[in-house]
């Protein structure tokens, strides 16, 4: 776990990632919509059928989620789950979540973030999640005291991930493994009744934390 004693400072993040996310780049997703709450909001990127999403706001009426999927047959899936339930505090997105993130998620406004199993991208790292520089901007949209779970059942994710956020990122995080009797997603389910070894980080945005982000974008 990273330990920080001096306050961090946007300069030292422009140093340190040679990579800038360009904002402006990014196209707007249509036809969307836009959550206006007053309760503490969530994101969840790659929601999938929705089952972690649908379980938190049930568990958490008074927090509201964002759940973000892409795919379009997960996301049919996952309106019709939705469809079945009562929730006001769930919101499903079915966008890029770079793209909805960018538009749509103002600085300092998220009181959390779940990426649960997200694709490893076996053949291009670069696109794992804390390997891009979109990363900078998805922490720029937490508020100070906020924290990020990414879960996966893959070693080698988990172990570059924590490197990132040791030698990249200054983010001080635990990183735990996941009890046998999870059941959060369809594919925590199924690893771990598979035997594997499902592990998760929950990263901690510090109140001293500054990116580039942090109050445009």
């Amino acid at each position: 776990m990273t330990d920080l004693s001096q306050p961090f400072t946007d300069q030292d993040l422009s140093h340190r990632f040679e990579r800038t996310f360009r904002s402006q780049s990014v196209f707007a997703p249509k036809d969307v919509p836009v959550v206006n709450t007053n309760r503490p909001l969530f994101l969840e990127i790659g929601a999938g059928k929705g089952k972690h999403a649908v379980l938190f706001a049930k568990e958490h009426a008074d927090r509201h989620l964002i759940a973000i999927e892409r795919t379009k047959e997960k996301f049919e899936a996952f309106d019709r789950l939705l469809k079945n339930e009562q929730l006001d505090n769930l919101t499903a997105i079915h966008a890029d979540a770079i793209a909805y993130t960018t538009h749509h998620i103002a600085p300092n406004s998220l009181d959390g973030v779940f990426i649960l199993y997200p694709n490893p991208e076996p053949a291009n790292k670069n696109q794992r999640w804390l390997n891009m520089p979109f990363f900078e901007f998805l922490i720029s949209r937490m508020k100070a005291g906020a924290t990020m779970t990414i879960a996966t059942n893959v070693a080698e994710y988990i172990d570059e991930a924590q490197k990132q956020l040791d030698e990249v990122w200054l983010l001080p995080y635990e990183r735990l493994q996941i009890n046998d009797d999870s059941a959060r997603t369809h594919f925590e389910i199924k690893y771990l009744a598979r035997g594997e070894i499902c592990q998760e980080l929950v990263i901690l945005k510090p109140n001293y934390y500054q990116t580039r982000f942090d109050t445009h974008d």
